[in-house]
């Protein structure tokens, strides 16, 4: 199943809002993210899900409930195509499949999963495979926006019967009341909210049968360009991350691409990023492993990486983190 490499600044530009009345914390928020005050103007910008979990992380130092603010931000509208289709579709049921059919458009995290247990549906959200000091956070705000998804569907709040959690009971645990206003049970199996099966059957108040064929033809030839795309770029990584220690230039590379110059260039723009901008993400996330492995020390690591002076690699992880090497693995 696809998991999306790429995102839009959306959920960063929340985080932004959520810290609107401190602007001073906007460099803490963004350092080691490579985003730019360039990129926040651009409603175009893509962004890696590298940079988007950096951001994340530098907000949950500050606020640790955040992930459930979020959520409940992230309304249907916020999945673009894919959130409209959904809204016109028959019933509620045939809208979560829809929304679950094309995870790599609603740029999930997880693997999401519908499963009727007797008189219960579960909206399960599995697979996790990220960054595990985030997992928690990204639990909670993606269930929080599926919960919020499903209210904005029906037009009115969805009945849930229980929400079940792998993680630990938080300290702020009263805050799920909002979005899983139901038994709560953590440490459990799963993560995971359930309603009665029988509203699957539901027709939605926003049913419109051309619009929903018509949304979901385009969801189907976006999903199909986005994948292409996808794996399209997850081949330009992999052949820049095989030559970190020496970076082979935007010729050489598109050679291995078979094709010019000027195209590999085009489709990176396109795609948010560039040659350099690739470079600088492998290379800070090379780097950051390899920060953490005590027997390295940071002459032979700025080697690997392709810098001719430590003292270049020093001022280029800087830059990504905010912070000198050192610091960083102190």
């Amino acid at each position: 199943m696809l998991h999306a490499s790429l995102t839009t600044l959306h959920v960063v530009s929340l985080i932004l809002q959520r810290f609107a009345d401190q602007p001073e914390l906007h460099p803490q928020l963004l350092a080691g993210s490579g985003i730019g005050a360039a990129d926040l103007d651009n409603a175009d910008a893509r962004i890696t899900r590298v940079q988007e979990l950096q951001v994340c992380a530098n907000a949950l130092a500050l606020r640790a409930d955040l992930g459930l603010e979020l959520g409940r931000s992230l309304h249907v509208s916020s999945y673009g195509l894919l959130g409209y289709a959904a809204l016109s579709a028959a019933t509620f049921g045939d809208a979560w499949r829809l929304l679950l059919q094309y995870p790599a458009l609603l740029g999930t995290y997880f693997r999401l999963e519908l499963q009727v247990e007797g008189e219960l549906a579960w909206i399960c959200a599995g697979g996790y495979r990220d960054a595990a000091t985030l997992e928690v956070f990204n639990v909670e705000m993606c269930l929080a926006s599926l919960k919020l998804i499903g209210d904005e569907l029906l037009g009115q709040p969805l009945p849930l019967k229980a929400a079940e959690f792998t993680h630990a009971r938080p300290r702020y645990v009263k805050r799920y009341a909002h979005s899983f206003p139901c038994p709560l049970r953590f440490a459990a199996q799963r993560n995971a909210f359930a309603f009665p099966a029988e509203w699957l059957e539901r027709r939605l108040p926003l049913a419109d049968s051309v619009t929903h064929g018509d949304m979901v033809e385009r969801c189907r030839r976006l999903n199909a360009e986005f994948s292409s795309r996808q794996a399209w770029l997850e081949r330009v990584r992999q052949l820049l991350a095989a030559q970190l220690a020496e970076p082979p230039g935007l010729e050489n590379l598109a050679q291995q691409m078979h094709c010019s110059p000027r195209t590999l260039r085009r489709h990176l723009q396109e795609l948010g990023t560039s040659y350099q901008g690739l470079l600088d993400e492998l290379r800070f996330e090379r780097a950051k492993a390899l920060l953490n492995e005590e027997q390295w020390p940071v002459y032979r690591i700025a080697e690997v990486l392709g810098f001719s002076e430590t003292a270049s690699f020093r001022h280029a992880f800087q830059r990504w983190s905010g912070v000198p090497p050192s610091r960083f693995r102190a």
